[in-house]
C-alpha cells in the first residue's frame, strides 16, 4: 500500500489502496468539526470513483451536523467561487486534479472560498487524531443541491471589467477545446459560446475515462494539436480534469508551453491594470521581463496555489498564478481558473488583432525542462538537505525546497505535495542547456 498524501493541497491517494471510503468519511467528518459544523459545499470532478467518494464525504459531514450543498460535477474553481458567494463555512472539492484516473482526493476550502491557508491546514491535520464526536439524531445535517453554480461562474467571468466582450464576439474565434473527459466539459464549451466562439469539442464528455494522460503537458496534447490544424482553428485550449490548469495550442497546431498561459495573461492584464505580479519559485523568468516592461515587480512564493493567492490578496495584485498553466484572475476569484484564463487570452487576441503565435513571439523565450524522481516520502527531506550541501558553491534559495540560481538559469528541487516524488524544474536560455542541467541534477539526486 502506498502512503496517503496529506499536505496543504489536501488528502490525496489511490482509491481502494490508500484512499478508501472509510478514510474519506473520517476526513470529511473531521473537516466538518473543524469548520464549526457549519454548511459545507461539495463538488467533484468526473472520476469514476467520484460518486463513492461523494457519498462517503457527505455521510461524514452530515453525521457531525453539517448541512451539505451538492454541486454535482463542476470545476474546482466553481466550487471555490460558490463557497465565497454563500454563507457556507467551507467547501470540499473531490478531485485529484492532474493525477491519473485511479487517484482521487479531497481539497479543503475555508469560508472565504480559498484553499486552507498553510497555518489553518496544519491545524486541521493536527486535529485528525482526535476522536470524532458525531451529532445526535436531532442534529443531523441536511443535504441540498445547487445546479446553477457553473452558470454563475460563467457570468462572473463575463463581468471582468477589462474584457471587451463585444470585441471578442466580433472576432468569431474558432476554438478547439480538449477537456480530457473531465469536469471542463461542464463549463468550457458553454463559456466559449457565450464569447461568440465557434467551438469544436474534443473529449468534453465528463465520463472520467480520461482520453489521454490528464496532465495538460505538450506531450499529452498531440490530439489537440492535430484537431486545431485540421479545423484551421484560431486557438486550442486544454484543461486538466478539475479545470484549474490551462494549456494553449497555437493556430499552427503547436503547443506553446503551459507557462505561456500565465505569461500572456500577465502581459494583457498589466496593460489594463497596473500592479505587482505574484507567481511561484518554479515559474518562468519571463515574468520579470514582463514586469520590467510595465514598471512593476514580481513577488515569488512557495509552490502551491494558496501561497500565490495569499500574497496576491495581501498586495492587491491584479494578476498572478503558477507556470503550470494556472492563471489567477482576482476579479473572478482567488484561485487558478482555466475558464477565466481562456476569456483573458481571447480578450488579448481580440484587443491586439494578432494571432496567438504573434503574441507569444513578443514574449522573451526561455526553455523549460521538468523531471522527477520517485522515492519514499519519508526520505525526501533528507535528499533535499544533502542536495543543499552538494550545491553549496552556488547561490541558493531555500524558501521552498532548494532553488539553485545561475547566470540566466535556475534549477528548482522540491518534494511534491501531491505525489511521492521529488520534482526537478530547470529553466535557461536554450533547450539543450536545460535538458543537460536537468539530467545532471537527476543523476546527482539519485546518488545522494
Amino acid at each position: 500500500m502506498n502512503k496517503l498524501m496529506i499536505s496543504v493541497s489536501g488528502v490525496r491517494g489511490i482509491f481502494g489502496d490508500n484512499l478508501t471510503p472509510e478514510l474519506a468519511l473520517k476526513y470529511a467528518a473531521h473537516f466538518g468539526i473543524f469548520s464549526q459544523r457549519g454548511k459545507i459545499i461539495v463538488g467533484r470532478d468526473s472520476r469514476t470513483t467520484g460518486p463513492a467518494m461523494f457519498h462517503a464525504v457527505v455521510a461524514g459531514l452530515l453525521s457531525v451536523g453539517c448541512d451539505v450543498v451538492d454541486l454535482g460535477i463542476v470545476s474546482t474553481p466553481t466550487v471555490l467561487l460558490a463557497v465565497e458567494d454563500s454563507d457556507a463555512a467551507g467547501g470540499i472539492a473531490i478531485t485529484a486534479s492532474h493525477n491519473p484516473a485511479e487517484w482521487n482526493a479531497m481539497k479543503f476550502a475555508g469560508e472565504n472560498g480559498m484553499f486552507l491557508f498553510p497555518e489553518a491546514a496544519s491545524d486541521f491535520v493536527a486535529s485528525l487524531p482526535e476522536k470524532i464526536k458525531f451529532a445526535s439524531w436531532k442534529n443531523m445535517g441536511r443535504l441540498s443541491k445547487d445546479d446553477e453554480t457553473t452558470t454563475r461562474h460563467i457570468e462572473k467571468i463575463l463581468q471582468i471589467p477589462y474584457l471587451d466582450i463585444d470585441k471578442i464576439k466580433a472576432r468569431k474565434f474558432k476554438v478547439v477545446v480538449d477537456c480530457v473527459n473531465g469536469a471542463g466539459g461542464m463549463i468550457a464549451p458553454a463559456l466559449l459560446r457565450s464569447l461568440g466562439c465557434e467551438v469544436i469539442q474534443l473529449n468534453c464528455q465528463p465520463t472520467g475515462i480520461f482520453a489521454h494522460t490528464p496532465e495538460p503537458l505538450n506531450k499529452n496534447l498531440v490530439g489537440l494539436e492535430k484537431a486545431v490544424a485540421a479545423h484551421e482553428a484560431d486557438i486550442g485550449f486544454a484543461t486538466d480534469p478539475d479545470v484549474d490548469r490551462l494549456a494553449i495550442v497555437s493556430e499552427k497546431g503547436r503547443c506553446i508551453g503551459e507557462e505561456f498561459s500565465l505569461l500572456l495573461a500577465e502581459k494583457f492584464i498589466l496593460s489594463r491594470q497596473k500592479g505587482d505580479i505574484v507567481t511561484n519559485l518554479s515559474s518562468s523568468m519571463a515574468s520579470e521581463d514582463i514586469a520590467a516592461e510595465f514598471g512593476v515587480k514580481v513577488h515569488r512564493t512557495k509552490v502551491g496555489e494558496i501561497n500565490v493567492c495569499k500574497k496576491m490578496k495581501e498586495i492587491n495584485s491584479p494578476v498572478g498564478g503558477e507556470g503550470n498553466g494556472g492563471v489567477i484572475c482576482p476579479e473572478v476569484h482567488y484561485t487558478r481558473d482555466a475558464p477565466a484564463g481562456m476569456a483573458v487570452i481571447l480578450g488579448y487576441l481580440a484587443e491586439k488583432n494578432k494571432s496567438i503565435s504573434q503574441l507569444v513571439a513578443a514574449i522573451p523565450r526561455y526553455y523549460f525542462t521538468k523531471d522527477k524522481v520517485t522515492m519514499e516520502t519519508d526520505k525526501m527531506e533528507t535528499i533535499i538537505e544533502k542536495a543543499e550541501k552538494a550545491y553549496g558553491n552556488f547561490q541558493l534559495d531555500t524558501t521552498d525546497g532548494l532553488k539553485i540560481l545561475g547566470d540566466k538559469y535556475w534549477i528548482h528541487i522540491r518534494k511534491s505535495g501531491t505525489e511521492p516524488i521529488i520534482r526537478v524544474y530547470v529553466e535557461s536560455t536554450s533547450q539543450e542547456q536545460s535538458d543537460g542541467l536537468c539530467c545532471k541534477t537527476i543523476e546527482t539526486l539519485k546518488k545522494l
